[in-house]
Formats: structure tokens, C-alpha cells, sequence
């Protein structure tokens, strides 16, 4: 399958024209997230790390990675595992040293593979010294955080109460007092996380300083978090409004319980994404080389997402990341998965010509969880068959499952089933480390769902996966952006159907069986298909022709992939 899939890739390349040069780097993009903690220990300390993360480059670069980012590796207590950052331009020493780091980028440039950071703007940790002196009301940073008097208790004018009734994202109120400032001060998550006051132009322009440090240093973009909560509502006289009750729970100390009409999702969010933009592209006009990019992380609406990506006028996000497929279950079917594209592809193909999908990250379940391991290729095939970028996390591409964990001293999260150690061989600790131990458990099927053993078996999940790669490269694949270039419906209830293609030229038909019954399709074409890429329930072979103007059976849970070149 291998020889046949890369040559039909060679000879696509030769006849690439003048509409696959119009598509930049990231519009047809293969993107993959690696959790640090988890990918590669080069020390034995049981935690991945930078050096781990370099030795394993020319790995990315097999599979197809366009580029890879890299949740947090700045300095930071771990409270939030990184996502509660001490300093902004210093590499946390579990991780190593900003010597590791530049290591890191000089071999990924040299494989052709770009590095995207996590950028995390909207809060820090509390022990960051722009906290420090917030507290302190040293000069310039005074007002770099969201700090507020309170309200005075009715009950005792010598009390103060919380400014408002908002609640954070990981419960209980999103107002902490401190005492040494008499204040209290806003985190939209932990209180251990500060949220900045981006209505100060100083942290503003701290963060363009942040983002620039790390553009000198050789990135290629910054996958921004929590994009929505970065900008909060205050009143004309200085207050906060109280936010609805939204009536899905009946916990008042819940982020369900209340609708965040004030703290989600507010206008100078978006206007701050084209500042962002800018930069971006400034920075590239003054420095050369390809495009840096912005991917957002947002769970919002898709008329938000649009605004993210620009309003005609201005450009923001290039990747307002989209996370509908995510929501798919054992149980969704080929119309769920129409539906679910045709949410994203109504607005923002119609209004932007741009598309990514999201098949998984560091906050959710994995998808042989979500879906089942039987649909895992079905996913796969999925994601990287529609037009635009995909979105892998790590361990997705070999099928890895949640590892059900327990509390450890090192870690206590809900979120660690699915942050487990990457599986590379059937060998001790799955070639994660040659510590004696991992500071999450490997999973007990590692013998079998790991990258060695998925190499030598030619329909794994990981052979499918760079087979998909191989494909973004066709004419066919690149042409997505021309008129005829893609079509995707359900062609049933459990049947879908994509075809990406260059019209007189060259053509692939995707058929997905969604369910647990063989399903058939008619009449589909009057040209000659060949078969080049299969799942493991197909009973087909690499190289059959297969006759679309007749019926086509498929099994359950079958995919193929197939081709029609001009001669």
C-alpha cells in the first residue's frame, strides 16, 4: 500500500498547478498537538521533556506533521500543569533550558517541520512577578490585573463582598480577596491563575513583547488558549453585572449555573486577535520567511469564530480552531457527521473559504473512547479528507485509549486519562523512558496500540494515517479552494461520502460505512475507480478497480479510499 500511495503522490506533485500555489502552508495543514509531559523523556525522570520531544522530530516528519504545538513549557508552579505561567519567556526547568529549546527548533527546521508555542494571555501564575508588583501597586502595574474594591455587606459595612456573581470555569466564585492589597482580584479559572487587565495597553504591550521573543527565536505560531474568557464586561461607573442564571444546573457555585453573557465572548476579544494579526504579519514583512500563524481556542459560536478569523476589513486568527467533530458519539452517524461539518463549512466556507477540523486534545476524552476503537480510522479518515487543516492529538494516529488513572502527589486531574505517556514500542514503559517509572501510568494495551508494532502492519491505524497525509499533497487534495474542488454529503443514513478533486484530471472518492450493518451505495459514477487506501474491515485490496456505476457494498465500519486519474 506504502509504494503505491507515495508514488501516486510523486506523480501528483509534477502536475501541480497554479491554484495549489495560491494555498498557503496552513490552509491544507496537518497540525499536531503534543502534550510535553507525555510524549518523550530523555532523562529517565519518568516526565517528557524538550530533548525527548527533538529525538522524536524525524517521527512527525514520517507521519506527515506540517507542524506540531506544544502545550506550555514556560516556567510555572504546575498548578494547572503549565497553563498557570510564572514567566512568559523562560523554559521550565523540567522541561530544560532554553539551549534544549533552540536544539528543538534548529532540528525541526531542518526536517521541514514547524513549531507552534501555547500561548496562554489571559491570566498567570500568581507567584509571576507582574503579579507581585500588581499586588504591591508598583508603578505600571497597578492596574495589570482586574482588581476591584467589592461590594460593601449589607449585613456589616465593615465586610466586603465579591464584585459580582460570576463563577469560574473550574467552580466557585471568580472573585479571591487579597489581603495584603485590600482587593479583590479576577481569575476566570483557578485562583492560583490572575486574569491580566487587557484594557491596560502595558499588558498589551508585555505580550507583543512575549510573542515577539519567541518569533526571534525561530516559531512558526502561537496556538492562543482560552480566547473567549480574555475580555470581561464592566460598567460605564467602574462595576461588574451579574451574570443569569442560565437554568442547565442548580449548583450556584457551578459554571453552569449562570449564562456568561459578561465574561465570554466579548467584542474587544476579537479586536484584540487582529492586533495580534498585525503583529504577526509585520513581523514578516520586516523579517521574511513563511507565514507565522494564529490558532485560536474557542468554544463558541461559529458567528464568533467567523469574527476571529476577520470581518473583511481586518484579519485575525488564521486557525479559529473547530471542534464540532468532537462531539460526535459510538452512536452518531453519517448524517451527525454532515451536520456537524455543514455547521462550520455554512458560515465560515461560505464567508472565508477556510476550514480545520479538531479530532482531539489535552481536555477531552480520547476518540476510542469517545466513539469506540472500531471508529477510530473512521475518524482519521475523516478529518484528513475534508478540505482545510487537521488537527491530531498525539496518540491519535495509532488509536492510543484513556488510562484510567488514580491521585498521585505529581498529579490530580479528571483531564490525566487522557495525557498518558505516548506508546512507541512493546517494550518496558513502551520506550516512553528509561526510568523506572512514568508520572502517569502506560496503557495496558501498549503491546499491540504502539508505533513500532503499527509499522509493520499495513492497514493499522497509523499506516492510514500517513496514507491521509500522503493524499494532502495530490492535485486533487490541494485543488480544494477551486470551484468543483470538494463535496461531501451523506449518502444515507450511515454512508458518507466526500470527493475531493481536480475536475478533467485527477479525482478521489472517500465512502465511510458509520454503522454496524453492511450498507450499499449506486450509481455513484461512470468512471473507473481504483481502490488506494482501505480500512482494516474493507475486504478489498490496493490496486482493485471498483465499477460505481453498479452497487457498491461496504462492511460495517468499512472506509475506502479511491482514485480516478486521467490517461
Amino acid at each position: 500500500m506504502k509504494s503505491r500511495v507515495v508514488g501516486l503522490t510523486l506523480l501528483a506533485l509534477l502536475v501541480l498547478g497554479a491554484t495549489a500555489a495560491q494555498v498557503d502552508w496552513w490552509e491544507n495543514a496537518s497540525l499536531y498537538q503534543i502534550y510535553p509531559r507525555s510524549f518523550q523523556d530523555s532523562d529517565g525522570d519518568g516526565v517528557g521533556d524538550l530533548k525527548g520531544i527533538t529525538s522524536r522530530l524525524e517521527y512527525l516528519k514520517e507521519i506527515g506533521i506540517t507542524a506540531t504545538w506544544l502545550s506550555p513549557v514556560f516556567e510555572s508552579p504546575m498548578s494547572d500543569f503549565g497553563y498557570d505561567i510564572s514567566n512568559f519567556t523562560r523554559i521550565d526547568p523540567i522541561f530544560g533550558t532554553l539551549e534544549d529549546f533552540d536544539a528543538m527548533i534548529a532540528k525541526a527546521k531542518q526536517l521541514g517541520v514547524k513549531i507552534i508555542l501555547d500561548f496562554v494571555p489571559n491570566h498567570s501564575s500568581d507567584e509571576c512577578e507582574w503579579f507581585k508588583k500588581s499586588i504591591k501597586r508598583e508603578k505600571g502595574f497597578e492596574d495589570f490585573y482586574v482588581w476591584d474594591d467589592g461590594k460593601v455587606d449589607p449585613q456589616d459595612n465593615t465586610k466586603r463582598l465579591p464584585p459580582s456573581n460570576w463563577v469560574s470555569v473550574f467552580g466557585g466564585s471568580q472573585w479571591t480577596w487579597n489581603s495584603e492589597r485590600q482587593q479583590y482580584y479576577l481569575h476566570q479559572f483557578q485562583d492560583k491563575q490572575p486574569d491580566m487587565n487587557f484594557s491596560n495597553p502595558l499588558v498589551r504591550q508585555h505580550m507583543l513583547g512575549v510573542l515577539e521573543y519567541w518569533l526571534d527565536r525561530g516559531v512558526d505560531g502561537f496556538r492562543i488558549d482560552a480566547v473567549p474568557h480574555i475580555f470581561e464586561k464592566r460598567n460605564d461607573d467602574g462595576s461588574f453585572p451579574d451574570e443569569p442564571v442560565s437554568g442547565w444546573s442548580s449548583d450556584p457555585n457551578s459554571y453552569d449555573y449562570h449564562d456568561h453573557i459578561y465574561t465570554k465572548d466579548q467584542y474587544p476579544t476579537v479586536e484584540l486577535l487582529y492586533e495580534w494579526r498585525e503583529f504577526l504579519d509585520s513581523y514578516r514583512a520586516k523579517n521574511g520567511g513563511d507565514t507565522r500563524i494564529l490558532l485560536a481556542e474557542a468554544y463558541s459560536s461559529v458567528e464568533t469564530l467567523s469574527l476571529y478569523f476577520g470581518n473583511g476589513t481586518h484579519s485575525g486568527a488564521h486557525i479559529p480552531m473547530n471542534f464540532n467533530l468532537m462531539y460526535l458519539n459510538g452512536f452518531s452517524t453519517a448524517q451527525d457527521v454532515e451536520n456537524s461539518a455543514n455547521y462550520w463549512m455554512d458560515t465560515m466556507w461560505k464567508q472565508h473559504q477556510a476550514a480545520n477540523w479538531v479530532v482531539g486534545n489535552h481536555d477531552n476524552g480520547r476518540v476510542a473512547n469517545r466513539m469506540g476503537r472500531h471508529k477510530v480510522d473512521l475518524l482519521n479518515i475523516i478529518v484528513n479528507c475534508l478540505p482545510g487543516a487537521s488537527v491530531t492529538y498525539y496518540g491519535e494516529e495509532i488509536g492510543m485509549s484513556n488510562v484510567a488513572t488514580q491521585c498521585t502527589a505529581v498529579s490530580c486531574d479528571d483531564r490525566d486519562p487522557e495525557r498518558t505517556p505516548m506508546q512507541w514500542e512493546p517494550l518496558p514503559n513502551a520506550g516512553f523512558t528509561n526510568g523506572p517509572s512514568t508520572w502517569l501510568p502506560i496503557a495496558e494495551d501498549f503491546e499491540t496500540y504502539n508505533v513500532q508494532t503499527e509499522r509493520m502492519v499495513a492497514r493499522s491505524t497509523l499506516n492510514i494515517f500517513k496514507g491521509l497525509q500522503q493524499l494532502k499533497y495530490t492535485t486533487a487534495f490541494r485543488n480544494f479552494k477551486a470551484a468543483g474542488g470538494f463535496s461531501y454529503k451523506a449518502l444515507s443514513e450511515q454512508v458518507l461520502q466526500i470527493i475531493r478533486s481536480a475536475p478533467g484530471r485527477e479525482e478521489y472518492m472517500i465512502l465511510i460505512n458509520m454503522g454496524n450493518k453492511m450498507e450499499h451505495v449506486e450509481n455513484l459514477s461512470s468512471l473507473t475507480y481504483e481502490y488506494v487506501l482501505l480500512s482494516p474491515h474493507s475486504p478489498h485490496n490496493v490496486g482493485d478497480k471498483a465499477n460505481l456505476l453498479g452497487r457498491l457494498y461496504l462492511m460495517p465500519y468499512e472506509a475506502v479510499v479511491l482514485r480516478w486519474l486521467k490517461r
